[in-house]
């Protein structure tokens, strides 16, 4: 059992919280049952370590067959040492090390998707992680974050998600000019998520063609410059006194309002 928290082991892991050692190592934390469970139905090959404190496989039987059958031998540690290398407050008894997969854009778009999300400079790890777990839900083709959006392989991005970071191609980096020539390129229009637009029920008729979402900055939206380099700015109405909608749940509602008319 690895029992000492300032071990440099230890200390390895809990360094993948920070950005700069991810981005050194190509590797992120993955924390707690159900963001491992799905590491291990979707992308074994991934799991580079597991660190486990007691109690935890006979709470979670199936982690433990999963984890015997992609060959990976956990290691015990103790509260403390779990508690040192996780991000959270409150470990929920297990923590795991994976290797990033991100794709590029190119490839994301290359087997003919008709839905994506596009994330410009979304800072918000959890509002990122909403998007990214509400793509999913959406049956979207993958995610985009360009510009200063928050790293995807972020702890409270990858707990966002609860697992559907890996379900689906998320590609991250350069320009949001270059991946909206992209997008056009793969046969593409853009829709911009901005309070400016169209009401979206009147997008009806056009929205079973291929889309890709953009979505901005939580605070600033998308500067006049950016919503010119989409096709079209939509809006969600608010039918009610709300004075406006948390930017993950209206890109969940423009995200189903294209699955539900791409699927009809």
């Amino acid at each position: 059992m690895i029992d000492n928290p300032r071990s440099p082991r230890v200390r390895a892991v809990a360094k993948l919280a920070k950005r700069s050692a991810r981005e050194e190592t190509g590797l992120f934390l993955v924390e707690g049952p159900q963001a491992l469970r799905e590491a291990l139905t979707f992308h074994p090959e991934l799991i580079v370590d597991v660190f486990a404190a007691k109690g935890v496989f006979e709470r979670h039987p199936e982690l433990g067959r999963g984890l015997s059958a992609a060959g990976i031998e956990p290691e015990r540690v103790s509260d403390a040492v779990l508690e040192a290398m996780a991000d959270t407050v409150t470990p929920q008894g297990v923590v795991a090390v994976a290797r990033q997969f991100p794709v590029t854009i190119k490839d994301l778009l290359a087997r003919g998707a008709k839905l994506v999300a596009i994330l410009e400079e979304v800072r918000d790890p959890g509002n990122a992680g909403t998007i990214i777990r509400a793509a999913d839900a959406a049956g979207a083709d993958g995610v985009i974050l360009t510009g200063k959006s928050v790293d995807a392989y972020n702890p409270k991005v990858v707990r966002s998600t609860t697992g559907s970071i890996f379900h689906l191609p998320l590609a991250q980096g350069g320009t949001l000019e270059h991946a909206l020539d992209l997008v056009r390129g793969a046969g593409m229009r853009v829709l911009a998520a901005d309070i400016s637009g169209d009401e979206l029920p009147t997008l009806r008729e056009q929205l079973p063609a291929p889309t890709a979402w953009l979505f901005g900055n939580e605070a600033h939206g998308l500067s006049e410059e950016q919503l010119a380099l989409a096709d079209r700015a939509v809006r969600v109405p608010i039918y009610g006194h709300a004075e406006s909608m948390n930017l993950a749940t209206a890109a969940s509602v423009c995200l189903y309002q294209s699955a539900f008319a791409q699927r009809s």
